[in-house]
């Protein structure tokens, strides 16, 4: 192992490696196929580079994200390290050149994306490289059972036939034993050495606060010294909305979501981690690649699908090992909206059976035929033309692909941006002479934040549906802002394609998947409620109920989340007279003041402030106005 740590210092300046990566990597370099389970922030990487730089060949890297992708080949590079992520946004001259590269150019690591490896241009490429080593990233996406379930890892073992020679590293932060096993039967690696590092950190201050003023909880747990944040809002307005109001509030932070374009994203990044902009609000969209060591905050405005994404996300907050805090903010509505988006996502076998009957329509195909041509699909057209959910589309062409009714080639698919290039008083004076232009400016000021002040990606076929128009007529009218210098307008280029892999047949939906669709949706219920009870559970230390959920028994209460801390205060005598000073303390300027205040101001449970309260008002201390706020009567 003296060469591993030597690399280990010279590309990755650690003097060792940390708990399990070692043992890891001593597998790996025993040519065993390995299963590595550790947690956010774990040095997952280094389990397969290391290795992969001290033997000779090309490592494969099975990566589900083309940003991840980039990212880490961005980190190899600027360490000296040759590597290369081929993206769908390469074409066959360039697919040809990399490989090209990877063979005789001494590049070392290969990223590449599952659903590539469904081409046989790149199968056959692979066969002439020389391989030393596969890496699966995030190898929990194979699993139907895990939270970022990608059918196309079911057909990573292809693989398997290509390099039988070649081991398999297989990474994740995030499996149940039933994950686990999943990951062991359909990658073959039922023989494969499993080690785990335990989920618990001890560093980490987990603490679930009530409260119906979100954004007043924010300003106060923000308050004080400003440190590098991440807050994770539920949609892309909400990101904006929080940003827009700690900016105005002197708290300087910038808001983050899937629709940026790829470059605006970049910046944000960029001013995050410089902490020019300490605090990011976004969508679970920041995520995987995001490196940053000595984050102190990870705050929750809503409530995660899973806690399998719980944990991957307050995972990113205290990397450095010093004290940080994990933070979730809900009320009745938090769950209530929660569990509503859900359910309006999970498509039902009817559902199922409609999307399937509007795609044959759609391509005009009869009942028994099975076309050979590849045709061009865009999910946001097929959706407009039938008034059908984009998110519940989406998980049911999911389901088709699995189950290898058809197949969508993802080729690259890029978003429309626009931004405003003029004032707004313009705008009204626009207006007046254009009304219907003028009412389509109207629709994207309504749906559409920041358009004065960068590139903001849009939808026509959203816009097309608010305004009863067809996309084409979207378009030709955001061509026309564009010609008129209101606005800068970069189209959409989308080339997906949809091949048919079986003859129609309208009933294959209820006879072939019916049970699938029904056990996955339960299965998505049954993780939402699962987070929700972790949300609305009082008794159970916070790491306890984690730990145990992920397979880890014999936890010992770790004694500072805000179960733990709630016990011991209920443990200790409770000095009456001591809460009623600090209360009335809080009276020093004779102002009412209400009781969430009061609340929020002295370190007491609920129960005890309630009990206080009343003892003081029956004493005629304190009384209730009209408002019902507390006012000093002494």
């Amino acid at each position: 192992m003296t060469q591993a740590v030597t690399l280990l210092q010279k590309y990755w300046k650690h003097e060792s490696f940390r708990e399990v990566q070692a043992a890891v990597v001593q597998n790996v370099l025993a040519q065993k196929d390995t299963i590595a389970l550790l947690p956010t922030g774990g040095g997952k990487s280094i389990c397969f580079q290391v290795p992969a730089l001290m033997q000779k060949g090309v490592c494969i890297v099975i990566s589900p994200l083309i940003a991840l992708m980039e990212d880490q080949v961005i980190n190899l590079q600027k360490k000296g390290i040759k590597a290369i992520a081929l993206t769908s946004n390469y074409n066959l001259n360039q697919t040809i050149q990399a490989f090209d590269n990877l063979q005789f150019g001494g590049f070392k690591f290969l990223y590449i994306s599952p659903e590539k490896l469904s081409s046989e241009l790149i199968q056959e490429k692979i066969k002439q490289l020389p391989v030393c080593l596969i890496a699966i990233d995030e190898a929990h996406c194979i699993s139907q059972w895990g939270h970022d379930f990608r059918p196309a890892y079911l057909k990573i073992n292809i693989l398997r036939e290509l390099l039988p020679k070649v081991n398999i590293i297989a990474l994740t932060a995030s499996a149940t034993p039933t994950v686990i096993l999943d990951i062991q039967k359909y990658l073959g690696l039922e023989s494969a050495t499993v080690f785990k590092k335990s989920f618990l950190r001890n560093n980490l201050y987990i603490n679930l606060t009530k409260s119906e003023d979100l954004f007043g909880t924010l300003l106060r747990m923000l308050s004080t010294k400003i440190e590098p944040t991440i807050i994770y809002a539920g949609t892309r307005k909400k990101t904006i909305e929080i940003s827009n109001i700690l900016n105005q509030n002197g708290i300087k932070s910038n808001f983050y979501h899937g629709g940026l374009p790829h470059s605006t994203r970049s910046k944000k990044l960029a001013s995050w981690v410089s902490e020019a902009y300490p605090v990011m609000v976004a969508t679970n969209a920041f995520g995987m690649g995001i490196d940053k060591s000595n984050v102190r905050k990870v705050i929750h405005t809503h409530i995660p699908n899973s806690i399998e994404n719980y944990m991957q996300e307050i995972g990113r907050a205290g990397r450095d090992n010093h004290p940080a805090s994990a933070i979730l903010i809900y009320n009745e509505n938090t769950i209530f909206n929660s569990k509503n988006y859900l359910e309006k996502s999970l498509a039902d076998i009817e559902f199922c059976k409609k999307v399937y009957a509007k795609l044959n329509q759609f391509y005009q195909i009869s009942p028994g035929e099975l076309p050979s041509k590849i045709f061009q699909f865009d999910l946001a057209e097929f959706c407009n033309t039938y008034q059908l959910s984009i998110l519940k589309t989406f998980n049911v062409l999911q389901v088709f692909e699995l189950h290898e009714f058809l197949i969508i080639k993802r080729l690259y698919n890029t978003k429309s941006h626009l931004k405003i290039l003029v004032s707004k008083s313009y705008i009204l004076e626009y207006e007046t002479r254009n009304p219907a232009l003028g009412n389509l400016l109207k629709v994207i000021f309504r749906n559409y934040g920041g358009t004065f002040d960068q590139f903001v990606s849009i939808d026509e076929n959203l816009i097309a549906k608010k305004m009863q128009k067809s996309k084409m007529e979207i378009t030709n009218d955001l061509l026309k802002l564009s010609t008129d210098n209101i606005i800068q307008y970069q189209t959409s280029n989308n080339s997906n394609q949809l091949q048919f892999l079986k003859p129609r047949e309208d009933n294959f939906v209820l006879h072939e998947i019916s049970n699938y669709v029904k056990t996955q949706n339960r299965s998505k219920l049954n993780k939402l409620n699962t987070m929700v009870d972790y949300v609305l559970e009082h008794k159970i230390c916070r790491n306890v109920f984690l730990l145990d959920y992920f397979g880890e028994k014999n936890i010992k209460d770790c004694g500072i989340c805000d179960v733990c801390i709630s016990k011991n205060r209920k443990q200790q005598k409770v000095d009456y007279n001591e809460i009623v000073k600090k209360i009335s303390q809080l009276f020093q300027q004779k102002n009412p003041i209400t009781f969430d205040f009061i609340e929020k101001s002295i370190n007491y449970e609920r129960e005890l402030i309630v009990k206080t309260l009343q003892l003081m008002v029956e004493k005629g201390l304190l009384k209730l106005n009209s408002q019902q706020n507390f006012e000093w009567l002494k």
